[in-house]
């Protein structure tokens, strides 16, 4: 039997008045569990309060497709409570060691509230707690998810470049053998100056060109007619050299005039030596080109991320867009097209680091799957009074009007389960808020726009939430 002195050492019972301790003990059942025994199942009726007064227990469940484990120690409160709205368990309740619990039939909450007031006031509070813990875990599962799919997105995005820039290295190694090889059988012959700076001219002005590289069957054209010139001197083997000199637009004709100044076998080692040196060029090119893409996306991350910067500071609206499409490219290369529509005059925001960036990142990425990954996705900017617009748009199907009265509600989501966890646009509302802003939504089927309205950062001056 369950005694008073025991009840009051549950914090949430301590220092109440006896009787209401007597009241409270009359009308709770008292329960004994083995270790391994359950005493709630996920998925039924939420019917009672329990109150762990002595023993080891642990709740555990299935929380937005992920497996949660809770642990309760004597003294804790768990199950149902005054003025919850929830009508069945989330999660089941086992006992880890041999444990009493006392049992408080939820049907009895209305009298609770009338005889224990103060009770019901401390309940509430851990109602609040429990409330915020659960929001604290789906919020950072929620970024914890789009910090998964943003590495995902950028994993890809860093290997293509990087691993053409290892491609064009490994061939950089074979053509540095070719040209060396080529120069080495030019050395051995005795050139006049006249052909030496026949072949220098040559391979300058085809490492030098600019032009863009002609379609597919202008250099299946070009590839033929090199070959056949080449064979018509004799030289029978060099067909990969034509379709290297093909590529980069050479044509036959140019080509003459080291047949003119050269007997067969030194052209051979000429024309070796040109296409290694074109093909050292256009390999250079790749790694440069590669490189840059890698450092361009590097420094999107760091501007995305506030990296290395102060905490709260003016921002530039455009920059800020422009960093998260260039961290969401691979989401977007794929069949989105972007229409920007900025204004030309920077637009300021006192923001506090990446948060702002956290909001374009969900927005597009909802823009993006509302459409199915194919459509136009519409980014404007423009100023109204003292604060900049953000328009960030789609022409996908639209939102319907059941489902556009809650696409702020925390955990609202449309999507299946294990897809999303109903935090997107909260998360969205509540940063857009916090900077002394606000977000509306305007959808029909083929345009759909939100809008979020910012102070511009000379007319706002706000301390940290």
């Amino acid at each position: 039997m369950a005694e008073k002195s025991e009840l009051l050492r549950v914090p949430a019972f301590a220092d109440l008045p006896g009787d209401q301790i007597d009241w409270f003990l009359s009308q709770a059942q008292e329960l004994n569990f083995k270790a391994g025994d359950t005493y709630s199942r996920q998925g039924d009726l939420a019917d009672a309060m329990f109150v762990v007064l002595s023993g080891q227990l642990e709740l555990r469940g299935e929380l937005a497709g992920e497996t949660i484990i809770i642990p309760l120690n004597s003294g804790d409160v768990t199950g149902a409570l005054p003025f919850s709205r929830m009508k069945q368990f989330t999660v089941s309740g086992r006992a880890v060691t041999d444990s009493r619990l006392l049992r408080f039939a939820a049907a009895k909450f209305p009298e609770l509230v009338q005889k224990m007031p103060e009770l019901t006031k401390r309940l509430v509070g851990l109602m609040s707690d429990r409330i915020r813990e659960a929001t604290r875990f789906e919020q950072q599962r929620d970024r914890l998810a789009s910090l998964g799919k943003l590495s995902a997105g950028l994993a890809h995005e860093l290997n293509n470049p990087a691993s053409a820039a290892q491609r064009a290295t490994s061939q950089l190694r074979v053509t540095l053998k070719k040209i060396k090889d080529a120069s080495l059988e030019l050395g051995r012959r005795d050139l006049t100056p006249a052909q030496k700076s026949e072949i220098e001219k040559l391979e300058t002005a085809f490492t030098q060109n600019k032009e863009a590289p002609p379609d597919a069957l202008t250099v299946s054209d070009l590839e033929e007619e090199v070959d056949t010139l080449l064979r018509s001197h004799g030289l029978n083997d060099l067909w990969q050299l034509a379709a290297d000199l093909a590529r980069k637009n050479v044509k036959p004709n140019v080509l003459e005039s080291v047949f003119n100044a050269l007997d067969a076998d030194t052209a051979r080692a000429a024309l070796v030596r040109i296409a290694a040196s074109v093909e050292i060029a256009n390999l250079l090119n790749e790694i440069e080109s590669s490189t840059s893409r890698i450092s361009d996306l590097v420094g999107a991350i760091k501007e995305y991320t506030y990296m290395d910067q102060s905490p709260v500071q003016n921002v530039d609206i455009v920059k800020s867009l422009e960093n998260t499409l260039t961290i969401m490219n691979h989401k977007l290369k794929h069949g989105v097209a972007v229409q920007r529509d900025y204004e030309r005059i920077p637009l300021l925001v006192n923001s506090f680091g990446s948060e702002l960036n956290q909001v374009w990142t969900n927005l597009i990425d909802n823009a993006v799957d509302a459409m199915g990954g194919k459509g136009e996705l519409r980014v404007r900017t423009f100023r109204e009074d003292d604060c900049v617009v953000v328009e960030i748009g789609d022409n996908g199907p639209g939102i319907p009007a059941e489902t556009k009265a809650h696409i702020f509600e925390p955990f609202f989501t449309t999507k299946a389960v294990g897809e999303g966890t109903g935090l997107g646009l909260d998360t969205v509302q509540r940063i857009v808020k916090k900077h002394r802003g606000n977000i509306q939504v305007i959808s029909k089927a083929g345009d759909t726009r939100f809008q979020v309205r910012l102070p511009l950062a000379e007319a706002v001056s706000f301390t940290h939430n």
